[in-house]
């Protein structure tokens, strides 16, 4: 995870352990599967988390901006969705995307081996194809 440490503040990885301390122990471990799953697709991508008192957010992105991220993860205490940046100009053919907004969509995710679904993959193919940065 990429991120400046400020001396205040616990190292970046410490502090994403503190959000994911949050849940239960099971839902930790989805997000952490998850996470390292999403990891394995973007390996050169930085990770950048923002905290938002009930969930947090883990941006992939080309850049340290989280606004150029191609995909996000967001681990809430009801589940774990993994949003993709401009989701409504990505072709969904089997309507995997849910959301209405302007600029993101995103898929459920139950298990992290939904991420090697060919369906799925294809989205993140796609989204890296449409990645402005």
């Amino acid at each position: 995870m990429t991120g400046a440490i400020d001396s205040g503040k616990p190292a970046p990885e410490a502090q994403l352990r503190s959000f994911n301390a949050r849940f239960d122990p099971e839902h930790q471990k989805l997000i952490r599967s998850v996470r390292a799953a999403v990891r394995k697709r973007f390996p050169t991508a930085n990770e950048l988390a923002y905290d938002y008192s009930s969930f947090f957010v883990i941006a992939y992105s080309p850049t340290e901006r989280g606004i150029d991220a191609i995909v996000s993860i967001a681990a809430r205490a009801n589940g774990v969705d993994l949003y993709f940046n401009h989701g409504p100009q990505l072709p969904d053919p089997k309507r995997l995307l849910l959301g209405s907004g302007k600029q993101t969509r995103f898929v459920r995710v139950e298990a992290a081996r939904q991420l090697a679904d060919p369906d799925v993959e294809a989205l993140l193919a796609a989204a890296i194809d449409h990645a402005s940065v």
